[in-house]
């Protein structure tokens, strides 16, 4: 089984969110379960010299974009057993960032087509071409269009994984045939509610979709959730999978995280955490109190993170005897918010903005709780760095959320939840969080039982591997 996995970012060269990362750990994951995955990205000016170094140019060829014929080299590198492909060309790539320029249509359409352009001179020929997002959504209908029927590219699948169906790559008709290259007669693939829309267009021409959690895949058929593209998606239910992300369990390990003034294992967990909470109380600013729950957030501060939840009730559980750690930037009117509520309650609400990687591995270790009230969540990743912690979520059960994180209620959970996105129901969830911290044996058997959830990239990668059988038959 081959597979090249077509990214628009991936760690190590290029990363600006969630994409970045899971593009730079499934593949190596796949390849430790004899999956033979490479990545191809764009070659961006971001790219850290030391990693432009340790590339070998391996040619170049020209790609057809609308009536244009441009430049692309090709460059390979190997980081942690992978094999990395990098596009370069100057004009569309070296800037800074990544995304948020004005031609970001034309850009990524060349990238999709020179993804294509560039197999024959690789001695690679893969049985799928993975693809992720609106940024390379193009790839598999270019593919259906001008590809598929060519000796050289016969029986090759293509899948597209939507990370965040909110982004789709929304644009005027007007490019269709002037930078998309995509004929009036074939509009009807990219076109959806008036305009081009490239994310639209990938699904329908993929073989399979697939999404960042099970739930979000369902979740996607409602209105509520899929931006206007609940009815096309309703109607291609039986092409889409739903499969949960994972995280690097030996980067987010607290045995040996160096971020941690105290290390421990599930073994550990009671007096690790507790000492970890005297130092996170410490950093805060908060009174070192042993004996009252500790809720830490680690999060955008921005409507979807749930912050209208956390405004309304916040005052009110303020009343109570426990403290809040919040580490997050965002919308300044919830930064403003909280910090008018941390000067009121300075021994029980403490708030760092900015995100600061040492201080958000302490929260995970030195919480007693997890906060993440989302509004949605396609796949959530701190909640399964807080079960790795043995920090205890309290979610609304959407999206990857719902899948990762059970119910106390039940006395075998590994969290709190709540479904409506109603300030009550999550007041609820978390007066029984604070319920189950009184009873000491209790809630250390259940910091024992989130550690020892298996949220690794090894599951994801065998629920991959198991897709791209059913694709290819292999």
């Amino acid at each position: 089984m081959k597979v090249l996995f077509v990214t628009s970012e991936a760690h190590p060269f290029a990363v600006s969110g969630g994409l970045g990362d899971v593009s730079g750990a499934l593949p190596a994951a796949l390849r430790r379960r004899f999956v033979g995955c490479r990545v191809v990205l764009p070659l961006y000016a971001d790219v850290p010299g030391e990693l432009r170094e340790s590339m070998t140019f391996l040619g170049s060829f020209c790609v057809p974009v609308a009536w244009r014929r441009q430049y692309c080299g090709l460059f390979e590198a190997k980081t942690g057993g992978v094999t990395y492909y990098l596009l370069d060309n100057e004009y569309y790539f070296k800037r800074p960032g990544l995304y948020g320029y004005y031609d970001d249509a034309e850009r990524f359409a060349f990238f999709s087509r020179a993804v294509l352009e560039m197999l024959p001179l690789l001695d690679y020929r893969p049985d799928v071409l993975h693809c992720n997002d609106w940024q390379t959504a193009l790839t598999p209908v270019y593919y259906r269009l001008y590809y598929a029927d060519r000796p050289e590219y016969a029986g090759m699948k293509t899948l597209l994984t939507v990370h965040n169906i909110q982004y789709q790559g929304k644009y005027g008709e007007e490019l269709l045939e002037d930078v998309l290259g995509i004929s009036r007669a074939d509009a009807g693939l990219v076109e959806y509610d008036g305009c081009v829309n490239l994310l639209k267009g990938g699904m329908e021409a993929a073989d399979a979709i697939s999404t960042v959690s099970p739930t979000y895949a369902d979740e996607l058929t409602d209105e509520w959730f899929a931006y206007g593209l609940h009815g096309f998606l309703r109607e291609r239910r039986g092409k889409m999978r739903g499969i949960i992300n994972g995280i690097d369990t030996a980067l987010y390990n607290p045995e040996t995280d160096e971020a941690l003034p105290c290390r421990y294992n599930a073994e550990t967990a009671a007096a690790g955490k507790a000492e970890n909470k005297r130092a996170l109380q410490r950093e805060m600013g908060l009174p070192e109190r042993p004996d009252v729950p500790l809720f830490g957030m680690v999060t955008r501060l921005v409507a979807q993170k749930g912050l209208d939840l956390v405004l309304a009730g916040l005052e009110e559980l303020l009343q109570s005897d426990l403290q809040v750690a919040v580490l997050g930037a965002g919308d300044w009117r919830y930064e403003s918010a909280l910090d008018e509520l941390a000067a009121r309650y300075p021994e029980r609400l403490a708030l760092r903005r900015g995100f600061i990687p040492p201080l958000a591995r302490q929260i995970y270790a030195g919480a007693d709780f997890f906060l993440m009230p989302s509004k949605s969540e396609p796949c959530g990743l701190a909640q399964m760095v807080a079960l790795r912690y043995g920090t205890l979520p309290v979610v609304r059960a959407t999206g990857g959320l719902r899948d990762t994180v059970t119910d106390c209620g039940d006395g075998e959970g590994n969290g709190f939840t709540f479904l409506t996105f109603d300030t009550g129901d999550m007041l609820n969830a978390l007066y029984r969080a604070m319920a189950l911290y009184a009873d000491r044996p209790a809630m250390e058997q259940t910091v024992r039982r989130a550690m020892a959830c298996d949220n690794s990239w090894g599951a994801s990668a065998r629920a991959y591997a198991r897709l791209y059988k059913d694709l290819t038959g292999k």
